[in-house]
């Protein structure tokens, strides 16, 4: 079987019937509408009523986004996530600007459920239930996500109550939303902020209230992603979700939800845009030879092949992280930032290796690829850019190489349950104490030549962790250089990437092959010395750390028969699988 979404010949099993016809329509909406529309609007930047309406019709945001508790009398009504990614996947695979508005709506849900405001939450419900969306009321236009500077304020009433008065910035469904969920400080004129934390308060405001003003949408796309501003803006004590610490946490949180998704969304758009590539590639003859026939054509088909079911194994498996979370077992919160970062920008990978393939055809304004190759560039700048994420990351890296701890195994978690801790994760504190099961546990379960050839490179990479334990001074002035940290954590992100991409298969044999697996950690051992390169040419990189670079720096074994099996049987074997209806 193939990991790769096919529209045209899909037949995966499903838990529940309601599952099954929310996938099977969707895909059925998109194909009846035909590429040639679907280029069409996105070209003149049509407001996606059509598909708003087809999710209204047939209830996939309520069934989709909404607890079992406050799901009615709809019994297949959960927020699972395992469900969620296939939703994710398929709409990313039609186009951006569909996903966005689906990603909106899951970031301005998060503070709702989050909250312990009920009648917020039964309200959201029945707004879903008729067909609305929601958004998320964070970044400024001057502050981006710097939440500690939020402008918006909300000025304490004599008999109760708050007015609010401010902009907000980069807010997508703000044209549209049922309900916006916003944060700001609650401040009282001439009141000077005590600390940090005490003044947040996130609202939910109504876009249709006269003093809700949507000034603009500041792209130029489908979606729309607004300035609003509140003027005045009246907040009863019975429309606030949380404040103080606990606001700020819920933002936080949401974002910790959503950021998952976007990796997701490359997932879906890369896997389109392979099967037009390689539709193209095997049909074109140039200097009387097939395009496919070239061998750094193979190469780079390869490559993206590899690439993307990599990313979708692992995206999947940290689902599984995800659905196991507790307050004792935190792990997620370094795969959902991976798969923000990490899958994000290999799909960017992806494309580039599709286009260096396809050259002109990329450009064409009939072909998906056009829209995919200018909107795979979002996604790694989308809830907190690549920056901010591998900085969360790093927290992670001493206990996860250096003081492993023991956790439960954790299976295939793929039930059809609601995943509630997601919207009780509490306090967003304490990174530095979260623990990770031992990742030599995965690395020992597999003998493959490149996965063993990655091996010793994280062991080279320990041995440069520890070169830099013995220089505290250079550490601290390298703990200080963006530069130099990104490209560390570049490594220690491959080396969780690997991690649960193995785990994954040891679950699924039947979805990895060993010949793919091998092929996948070729292209890795490739990185790793590359990234290793960039280490070693630091201004700032010692002599112990260089030896350590070089030691990392290694050729995949080359399998000449294995390459050709996946070429033939994996690659060349989409060619005319899939094409979109016109």
């Amino acid at each position: 079987m193939t990991l790769l979404l096919n529209p045209k010949n899909h037949t995966r099993a499903y838990p529940d019937t309601r599952s099954r016809e929310i996938m099977r329509a969707t895909i059925e909406f998109f194909e009846s509408k035909g590429r040639a529309r679907l280029k069409a609007d996105d070209h003149e930047r049509v407001w996606y009523q059509d598909f708003l309406d087809f999710q209204r019709e047939h209830g996939i945001f309520a069934t989709l986004l909404t607890p079992a508790r406050y799901g009615g009398d709809n019994p297949d009504a959960r927020w699972d996530t395992y469900r969620n990614c296939e939703f994710n996947e398929i709409l990313g695979f039609y186009g951006l600007a569909y996903w966005y508005t689906w990603q909106v709506t899951i970031l301005g849900l998060g503070p709702i459920w989050i909250s312990d405001n009920e009648a917020v939450k039964k309200a959201a419900a029945a707004q879903l239930r008729e067909g609305g969306i929601f958004g998320f009321g964070l970044s400024e236009r001057e502050h981006g996500a710097d939440i500690y500077s939020t402008e918006m304020r909300l000025e304490p009433q004599e008999g109760g109550g708050y007015r609010a008065s401010g902009r907000k910035y980069y807010i997508g469904n703000g044209n549209a939303a049922a309900r916006v969920s916003t944060i700001g400080k609650i401040l009282a004129p001439g009141e000077v902020e005590q600390d940090r934390y005490k003044h947040f308060a996130f609202f939910v405001a109504d876009p249709g209230h006269a003093r809700y003003e949507c000034v603009q949408s500041v792209v130029n796309s489908q979606s729309y992603v607004a300035e609003f501003a509140l003027t005045e803006y009246p907040v009863e004590e019975s429309e606030l979700l949380a404040t103080g610490r606990d606001a700020w946490d819920m933002a936080l949180n949401t974002v910790n939800i959503g950021k998952y998704n976007l990796g997701w969304a490359s997932i879906g758009m890369c896997t389109h845009a392979l099967y037009e590539a390689v539709n193209h590639a095997s049909a074109r003859v140039l200097y009387g030879n097939h395009v496919t026939d070239f061998p750094h054509v193979r190469q780079l088909l390869v490559d993206a092949y590899c690439r993307l079911i990599a990313m979708k194994a692992f995206a999947l498996r940290a689902a599984d992280y995800i659905r196991s979370a507790s307050a004792e077992d935190r792990r997620y919160l370094l795969f959902t930032p991976i798969v923000k970062m990490k899958v994000t920008t290999q799909g960017e990978d992806v494309i580039n290796h599709l286009w260096d393939v396809i050259a002109a055809k990329g450009f064409e304004k009939d072909g998906y690829f056009e829209m995919a190759a200018r909107d795979i560039r979002a996604l790694p700048k989308l809830e907190g850019t690549v920056h901010v994420n591998m900085a969360l990351i790093i927290k992670f890296m001493r206990n996860y190489f250096f003081m492993p701890g023991e956790f439960p195994e954790v299976g295939r978690v793929d039930a059809p349950r609601d995943d509630d801790f997601l919207f009780a994760q509490g306090p967003t504190k304490g990174l530095g104490r979260i623990t990770f099961h031992d990742y030599n546990l995965a690395y020992d379960s597999c003998d493959l030549p490149n996965v063993n050839v990655m091996k010793t490179q994280i062991a080279a990479f320990k041995r440069l962790m520890m070169a830099s334990a013995s220089d505290p001074e250079r550490a601290a002035d390298q703990a200080r250089d963006i530069g130099f940290l990104l490209s560390l954590g570049e490594l220690f992100t491959l080396v969780a990437y690997g991690q649960l991409i193995i785990e994954f298969r040891n679950l699924r044999p039947d979805a990895l092959s060993d010949d793919e697996l091998d092929l996948i950690f070729d292209v890795f051992v490739r990185d790793f010395s590359r990234y290793a390169l960039e280490l070693y040419s630091k201004h700032n990189s010692s002599d112990a750390q260089m030896e350590a670079c070089l030691e990392m720096i290694h050729k995949p074994v080359t399998d000449r028969a294995r390459y050709e099996r996946v070429w033939r049987e994996r690659v060349y074997a989409l060619r005319d699988q899939y094409v979109m209806n016109e």
